[in-house]
């Protein structure tokens, strides 16, 4: 297995106020974060994955245990000497003024400077490779602030990239893009910890994208609980059922993906199968509609007919001359009729 270089010994994050008694969010956490692995930290909000991510970064202080950097307890390390080993990507957008993107990511040598700031030869030639790295070669000269999201993302990640560190922890990195430039995104993350044997460390919401892309899930759980490992092992062992428990919402194991179920107001019987059977039955759902298979009592009836590039729908009501539909949207409306009008 690869080097560990950041870990935590029965820690306990919470919080520890001057008046009152302290908050315990978690404790006993004995984490392991290693090079060239990238980590996914999720969980409902709430739980504590802002506490956990600030105790690590040395940002607050722990409640009890240690967080190890590279093997050094992090509580002994100067902030100089922790900028040396880890970089953080927050998800607030920072002001930067007229900087552009080549001066920003500059600004991740500053730990490696003299007092004067100066860069030398080699942090110049660090610069241009962490550029490199991102595919943001191009952007150098851009003001920052005339960057879209997707390209601000990846110069803020040039920048802590320039810092050399050993860990790096990003707080939310595709919160702000959409669904192509976040695939490219944690694309771009994994190859990053495969290329330069770095260990990140991610807090998502992007429950999809990380059980495509961790090589390990942190699992954050209502009550300080906290599920680790690849992400199939959790999906297998029902951790995600359990830290995302809610009514009308259910995990989906072999999809890997979370289900809204909405109150069933209609009992419909379904007959049809195949692509088209199961984009109806998930928009009748969506409708409302609790749908049982086709040898099933049900006093509403879909049918579906034609192919999967031209389809349609038969609506049969209790009875009456079937209706004949050319969308699931005028399915949906049918059946959502139907009920209104008995």
């Amino acid at each position: 297995m690869s080097a560990t270089v950041l870990a935590t010994g029965n820690l306990s994050i919470g919080y520890a106020p001057r008046r009152g008694p302290r908050r315990v969010i978690a404790a006993d956490l004995n984490l392991a974060l290693h090079a060239g692995e990238v980590v996914c930290l999720l969980g409902p909000n709430g739980v504590g994955k802002s506490t956990l991510l600030r105790t690590l970064v040395g940002m607050q202080p722990p409640l009890a245990g240690r967080v190890f950097l590279d093997g050094v307890d992090l509580a002994t390390l100067s902030a100089r000497e922790v900028a040396r080993r880890l970089s953080v990507v927050l998800t607030e957008r920072i002001e930067v003024g007229q900087l552009t993107a080549y001066a920003l990511v500059a600004l991740g040598r500053h730990p490696h400077t003299d007092w004067t700031g100066r860069l030398t030869p080699r942090d110049e030639e660090v610069v241009r490779w962490a550029l490199e790295a991102v595919d943001a070669v191009n952007l150098a000269s851009r003001p920052v602030h005339e960057l879209s999201d997707g390209e601000r993302q990846r110069v803020m990640v040039a920048r802590a990239l320039a810092q050399e560190p050993l860990v790096m922890i990003l707080d939310e990195p595709t919160a702000f893009l959409d669904l192509p430039r976040r695939v490219e995104m944690m694309r771009l993350l994994r190859r990053l910890a495969r290329e330069t044997n770095r260990a990140l460390l991610l807090s998502t919401h992007d429950l999809d994208l990380a059980l495509r892309s961790a090589d390990a899930i942190w699992l954050m759980a209502p009550g300080g609980v906290m599920h680790t490992g690849a992400p199939e092992d959790l999906v297998l062992g029902g951790a995600f059922e359990t830290a995302f428990a809610g009514e009308g919402i259910t995990f989906d194991r072999h999809q890997g993906q979370f289900h809204i179920h909405p109150p069933a107001r209609h009992r419909v019987a379904l007959v049809g199968d195949g692509l088209v059977g199961a984009w109806t039955s998930r928009a009748l759902e969506r409708a409302g509609c609790l749908v049982v298979s086709s040898d099933e009592p049900a006093s509403l009836r879909v049918v579906v007919d034609g192919d999967t590039r031209h389809p349609c729908w038969e609506v049969h009501i209790d009875g009456a001359t079937p209706q004949r539909v050319g969308s699931l949207r005028e399915v949906a409306m049918l059946v959502q009729q139907s009920q209104v009008h008995r």
